[in-house]
């Protein structure tokens, strides 16, 4: 089994597993982290645990290609939400991540301490070139987080997300090795 595990100052990230279920039911079943996921709320717990059993078969591959990470709270072990970057093809050296953090976490930081440590990872350890992700037009959280630590907003997609309330434009946002990482603690590398 993989032992990833990616430490920020007030985070730990490891790769989930079956002990995750109930935490990560809780945070799939809340109506505040589904209103800009395309995923929806599952029936019960059984539909979640279905959801990530190939999350956790794919975090346990020699080489994974879509890593889904648990966020931690250092100081108490809290489950505070997941992390996903799933990888293209080596020859592509490129990443697309996602998260979804538990309501009562939003506004403090985590999500932008946890996605510059995930840039930093993705660069610095996997040797990607390039690392995107995308969010509804209205998700004005996820916005602000993805330019915090130096995505660019790179387009719009038209009615790409079937969200619960209708078809959602969503804009797509990159950071590149060579671009300015503005919460990284290391230096990008030039081309």
């Amino acid at each position: 089994m993989n032992e990833i595990k990616i430490v920020t100052e007030r985070t730990r990230l490891r790769l989930i597993n079956l002990s995750d279920l109930d935490f990560i039911h809780t945070l799939h079943s809340m109506p505040e982290t589904d209103e800009f996921n395309t995923l929806g709320i599952p029936k019960n717990i059984d539909e979640t645990k279905s959801i990530i059993e190939p999350w956790i078969a794919e975090n346990k591959l020699s080489e994974i290609k879509n890593y889904t990470f648990a966020i931690e709270n250092k100081l108490n072990n809290e489950f505070i939400g997941l992390f996903g970057l799933k990888l293209w093809s080596k020859k592509n050296r490129r990443g697309e991540v996602w998260y979804k953090i538990n309501a009562k976490h939003w506004n403090t930081g985590y999500a932008s301490e946890v996605l510059a440590a995930i840039i930093d990872f993705g660069f610095d350890q996997l040797n990607l070139h390039r690392i995107q992700a995308g969010c509804a037009v209205e998700n004005i959280g996820s916005i602000k987080v993805l330019e915090k630590v130096g995505l660019i907003r790179e387009g719009r997609g038209r009615q790409l997300l079937p969200l619960k309330s209708g078809w959602s434009d969503n804009f797509e946002y990159s950071i590149l090795e060579s671009d300015e990482r503005k919460l990284s603690t290391t230096k990008p590398k030039l081309p």
